[in-house]
């Protein structure tokens, strides 16, 4: 299993405005892709959050990162972040 982990910040103001985005963006890869088997948003001690997005195998994950820019609804979630970091891995131990 594989996991991409994005960590950003999103105005208070606009945060249910990107609940909803996000949930459309999520839905909307996995129309296509239904190898994404878990997200989980975190909001961190300092205000930002972190997005964990976890997939069935690294084959399901590159197919959906190419099809990103056919997808309006990831870059309309995506919008409305700032200060955006991410990191993939490969999940090794879960208790």
């Amino acid at each position: 299993m594989r996991v991409h982990v994005h960590r950003y910040s999103v105005e208070p103001e606009v945060f249910e405005e990107f609940l909803g985005r996000r949930e459309a963006a999520i839905d909307a890869i996995r129309a296509l892709h239904p190898g994404l088997s878990r997200t989980t948003l975190v909001r961190l001690e300092d205000g930002s959050y972190t997005d964990t997005w976890q997939w069935d195998s690294a084959e399901e994950q590159g197919a959906a990162w190419a099809s990103l820019s056919e997808l309006p609804e990831t870059g309309a979630a995506m919008a409305l972040t700032t200060g955006g970091t991410a990191a993939g891995g490969e999940i090794v131990a879960v208790r």
